[in-house]
């Protein structure tokens, strides 16, 4: 069995913003509508980050089994690795999962059963983004999902859950959150463009090769700093996100560069950084009217 700190590093930490970003986005836009809850913000959180942490597990897991991660070089695969067994690895992604649902049936519970369908249908496409006999991911949609799950969903419903009602601007907000979401999954792909195609994994990056996959990610960087400008002209305090803006220059600057292999690792690690303080900045913005 894995020790703790291989099961650690399985849970992908470099990925973990994707899960915290848009909970604070919508608890931002609910808090400048003063209708924050934060045990409701609780609960999303719970809902997002067991439901990433679930995703990686089930990614893990499913290309163990394939043999599609022999030649992998980014972060440790359980599975792959021989460090856990894959029955585990399984059932840690189940036990994510059924803590998400608990967490997302409490949320339905007070607020409205419909969410139950959503959450089902967050949780399966976290399942078949690389797991049944046609996994999705492999079919260059794995940025569609993480698009609606952890930027559209996330952020809206995390608003709708503690507003009880839809907003246009929880809408407009998860723009940002879904983007920079889909750039770690870019960047992640990237870095696997190589084996991903001898394994006959047909990502987004693999589709677009890899100079078109570079300035896609340059481009889910940067889209998001226009799209809270834009806001501005409502919650004039989104500006501050040009604060996150230097944290852009080093993974900008060594993507178009050409970095390849663990120099992406590195990348991703930036990436995620620059998604937490764009998030924490443009939450102060959208939660404070002036």
């Amino acid at each position: 069995m894995a020790d703790p700190r291989k099961w650690l590093a399985g849970t992908r930490p470099r990925t973990l913003p994707a899960a915290v970003v848009p909970v604070l986005i919508g608890s931002g836009v609910a808090l400048g509508y003063a209708r924050f809850s934060w045990w409701r913000a609780g609960l999303a959180l719970v809902v997002a980050l067991a439901l990433q942490v679930g995703v990686n597990f089930a990614n893990d897991y499913s290309d163990g089994i394939r043999g599609s991660d022999e030649r992998r070089v980014g972060p440790v695969r359980l599975v792959a690795a021989g460090l856990a067994p894959p029955r585990q690895v399984l059932l840690a992604a189940l036990g994510c999962f059924l803590a998400a649902g608990l967490a997302g049936l409490a949320l339905a519970a007070v607020t409205s059963w419909w969410l139950v369908a959503v959450g089902a249908g967050c949780i399966a496409a976290a399942w078949f983004y690389t797991g049944g006999p046609k996994p999705y991911g492999y079919s260059g949609l794995g940025e569609v999902f993480v698009f609606l799950c952890f930027g559209v969903v996330a952020v809206a419903g995390t608003a709708y859950v503690q507003m009880k009602a839809l907003s246009w601007l929880g809408l407009a907000a998860s723009v940002p959150a879904g983007l920079l979401a889909c750039a770690l999954l870019m960047v992640n792909n990237l870095r696997d463009i190589g084996t991903d195609t001898v394994a006959g994994k047909r990502t987004l990056a693999v589709m677009l090769g890899d100079a078109r996959s570079r300035q896609g990610y340059v481009l889910t960087l940067l889209v998001p700093f226009g799209v809270a400008a834009l806001l501005a002209f409502f919650r004039p305090l989104t500006l501050l996100t040009a604060l996150a803006l230097p944290l852009a220059r080093l993974p900008i600057r060594s993507v178009r560069a050409g970095a390849s292999g663990p120099a992406l690792i590195k990348a991703l690690g930036q990436t995620g950084r620059l998604q937490l303080a764009f998030g924490i900045a443009f939450t102060i913005g959208l939660a404070i009217r002036l």
